[in-house]
């Protein structure tokens, strides 16, 4: 398994936007504002600091489960060899980036008294966390179709999907992502920003940033939801679909077969509607806020990273035999690194 390496960095946007000629660069460099300030989750102290420790432990828990799962992996040559984890291990590897994006900045945020973040900076975040959030929709996609091979014509399973077709649809997958961030960062780059500065959330994204904007944002927000709130509408009914037709060649086979398969239905569609329902509640719906806003995107920027590696091991048999072959692995080696 090959993983790219990620590395977020303010600045990143900006060069690379004069190298493909993004229209409105000039533009959006020339407005007034040069910093957005997040308002974050609280405005009471003693209330912040109990958050902060509260994410760094969801942080920390994030960053370990993840990487347990793709060490795990990539480690075992029999899970390596299987589509369905070779998907999970790459799922695993975008949680932990995705985690990256905003919740380091937000628990700075926490103990700092001005949480202000640059326009670079914010566009850094909002073409990350879409690349790396459409990314992980392609995948669950890509995981979904997995599963029904695996299902519906298990005697050709290893052939359709072989090695090649898995490197492909990883490779779609990627490109999709960087696409579809792309063309969020158009949307926010040519907007002017003159006045109000105050981002309601604990990072940047393009529904808060648009109502910043000195001009009228009606095509602005209907193109995102076009954009962003119909990709996650499509693909989450291209998943139930998926699943409901899994679930339907299900009653014909044998019941030890389907309680199996039954339980890695159940995972799937656990992860598909904690990562899903945040994402068509925020983006499909232009022109207006509610309070509940910040809750959904805690949940799938900080509450879906950490329950996945959970969701994933607690209910498979064969990712929990291979956490114990590392650790055994692992003590074995330390054992006689000591002697």
């Amino acid at each position: 398994m090959h993983f790219v390496p990620f590395v977020l960095h303010e600045t990143l946007l900006i060069p690379f936007s004069r190298s493909v000629g993004i229209p409105g660069l000039k533009q959006a460099n020339g407005s007034k504002m040069s910093e957005f300030v997040l308002l974050g989750l609280s405005s009471s102290w003693e209330l912040q600091l109990f958050i902060f420790l509260l994410f760094l432990i969801f942080y920390m828990t994030i960053v370990l489960g993840n990487l347990l799962i793709v060490v795990t992996v990539r480690a075992d040559v029999h899970l390596l060899q299987s589509p369905m984890y070779y998907f999970l291990g790459h799922l695993s590897f975008i949680d932990l980036c995705l985690s990256c994006v905003t919740v380091p900045k937000m628990l700075g945020d926490f103990l700092s008294q001005g949480n202000t973040i640059s326009f670079s900076g914010c566009l850094a975040q909002i073409h990350f966390l879409h690349f790396l959030g459409a990314t992980e929709m392609f995948l669950l996609t890509v995981m979904a179709y997995d599963r029904y091979v695996a299902i519906c014509n298990p005697l050709h399973y290893l052939t359709v999907m072989n090695r090649r077709l898995c490197l492909q649809l990883i490779f779609a997958c990627w490109c999709g992502g960087f696409i579809h961030s792309i063309t969020q960062v158009i949307l926010v780059i040519q907007l002017p920003f003159c006045g109000p500065n105050e981002l309601d959330n604990f990072y940047c994204d393009v529904p808060q940033v648009i109502k910043l904007a000195c001009m009228d944002t009606y095509v602005v927000e209907v193109l995102m939801v076009s954009n962003s709130g119909l990709l996650s509408l499509i693909c989450f009914l291209v998943l139930l679909c998926s699943y409901a037709v899994i679930l339907m060649t299900l009653r014909n086979h044998f019941r030890q077969c389907q309680s199996k398969a039954l339980s890695t239905c159940a995972s799937h569609l656990t992860v598909v509607s904690l990562i899903f329902v945040p994402y068509v509640f925020i983006y499909l719906r232009p022109f207006c806020s509610f309070s509940v806003d910040k809750v959904f995107s805690v949940f799938y920027t900080v509450i879906t990273p950490m329950l996945n590696p959970l969701i994933y091991t607690l209910r498979n048999a064969d990712m929990k035999r291979a956490m114990q072959k590392l650790r055994k692995k692992h003590m074995s080696f330390c054992y006689h690194v000591e002697k």
